[in-house]
């Protein structure tokens, strides 16, 4: 059972911050993991949580920073002092002190730095912050273990205990070469029931699996899913290993690029979220929402040039709400599921093999919803022309959605645009503009208006 945060214990530790009574809240905190000192931080004012920072203690510290959102944690570092971050920068592994310095003003970042005695960690530290955030660089992190291919297993096992005083969890054991290549990789297990005499190079594996330093990092989430990995190596452009990625790593890879493409589907056109300023989620909003203006004067100007039509036909303007509806749902249905299948790598073969079976279902779910509708209007007003009309325009209108919210994404994604942005606000408005102009048209022919 996950654990929850109630109004009694928020209110108990309001009151221990109040009393001061630090005896209380370190019984409290003592015991619990730092993800749920985290959610209940966020529950706190900011003064709370500064006071609750500064009394835990260093380890559980940094990794409390490190779970919180951003602007919280931007703002509790502008309290804390040069030498208190370095203190809880010291006790995370390179990747989270790297994201946590990313936070701090090029200045501050450079005294926190000057404050760290580990002249180790400060090199890996640097190394890392000249990697782009969005690479594999930006990712790793410098802890990990590796053996060199010429060591005996009795003498790499003593190397070995050394070197995982500093990994928090080792996945794997890496193999390397004179020249600090990765030449393969050793499972513990292979490790334990060797003799001691043999040589790494007779007991690795030569297949692993890596990822150079450079790759995107949706790339590497895409390649360690694939292969189903837990952690996976990182090497430079002369096969040099330079660090590791681990699956917590990724899950956070992933969930950010899941909100963007909610946020991009949603017609938000920047990363934002509810704590930001008007000024600023104006910016975000409006692209799309002036999309959706022009998309409604041209649904405007096409209605006005039928007119004349309404007048003998005035069912026919009460059924464009639906067909307007009805080619915005169907474009979309089909914009998510190819975005999804692009986001998975899922999606193969040509586009027009992808048209051919969208148009064929498209058209079959046409027919089953245009038989529908044909029995009602028929129904309602007897006329079976005018029924045969709607029905028609239906079929067609939800052909051309499935085929435009399938187009658009993969030629987005041909062009190296995101297709995420395909979704929402523009396929709908796009289908709702084709719609209208296929519905009157084919009404007007079958009709004879």
């Amino acid at each position: 059972m996950g654990f929850e945060i109630s109004k009694e214990l928020l209110e108990n530790i309001s009151l221990f911050v109040e009393n001061k009574n630090d005896n209380a809240l370190s019984d409290l905190f003592s015991e619990m993991h730092y993800a749920d000192i985290t959610e209940i931080l966020d529950e706190l004012t900011f003064d709370e949580a500064i006071y609750i920072i500064k009394l835990l203690d260093s380890e559980t510290t940094s990794d409390v920073l490190s779970e919180l959102d951003e602007d919280i944690s931007s703002k509790i570092l502008e309290n804390l002092s040069a030498k208190e971050i370095a203190e809880e920068v010291a006790e995370l592994d390179t990747d989270d002190a790297v994201d946590l310095l990313g936070e701090l003003p090029e200045e501050r970042k450079e005294n926190v730095i000057a404050q760290l005695e580990d002249e180790e960690l400060v090199a890996d530290i640097q190394e890392l912050l000249n990697y782009e955030d969005d690479t594999a660089g930006g990712l790793m992190a410098k802890e990990l273990v590796k053996v060199y291919e010429t060591w005996t297993v009795a003498g790499c096992l003593r190397k070995i205990r050394a070197q995982a005083k500093n990994v928090t969890r080792v996945h794997s054991i890496y193999v390397v070469d004179k020249k600090d290549r990765l030449v393969g990789r050793l499972s513990l297990k292979d490790l334990i029931i060797a003799k001691s005499d043999q040589k790494i190079a007779d007991i690795a594996k030569s297949k692993v699996d890596s990822v150079n330093v450079n790759l995107d990092d949706e790339e590497v989430a895409k390649i360690m899913a694939k292969y189903d990995l837990e952690a996976v190596p990182v090497i430079d452009d002369n096969q040099v290993l330079v660090g590791r990625i681990t699956i917590d790593d990724i899950v956070d890879v992933l969930k950010e690029e899941a909100d963007k493409d909610y946020q991009m589907a949603a017609g938000l056109t920047q990363d934002v979220d509810s704590d930001d300023s008007i000024f600023h989620l104006t910016k975000a909003r409006i692209p799309w929402l002036f999309l959706g203006l022009v998309g409604g004067i041209g649904a405007f100007l096409i209605m006005e040039g039928f007119q004349d039509s309404f007048k003998e036909n005035a069912v026919l303007f009460f059924f464009t709400p639906l067909i307007a509806a009805m080619a915005g749902n169907v474009g979309v249905q089909s914009s998510a599921i190819i975005v999804q299948g692009l986001a998975n790598d899922d999606v193969k073969g040509s586009i027009n093999n992808r048209l051919i079976k969208e148009m064929l279902l498209a058209a079959l779910n046409g027919l089953i919803l245009a038989l529908f509708l044909f029995g009602f209007i028929w129904l309602y007003n007897g006329e079976i022309q005018k029924s045969l009309a709607i029905s028609v325009s239906l079929i067609v209108v939800i052909i051309v959605a499935g085929l435009i919210g399938t187009f658009i994404p993969l030629f987005l994604n041909k062009r190296g645009i995101d297709p995420a942005i395909a979704t929402g606000p523009f396929i709908t408005t796009s289908n709702d503009i084709f719609g209208i102009l296929i519905y009157f048209y084919i009404a007007q022919l079958i009709l004879s208006m």
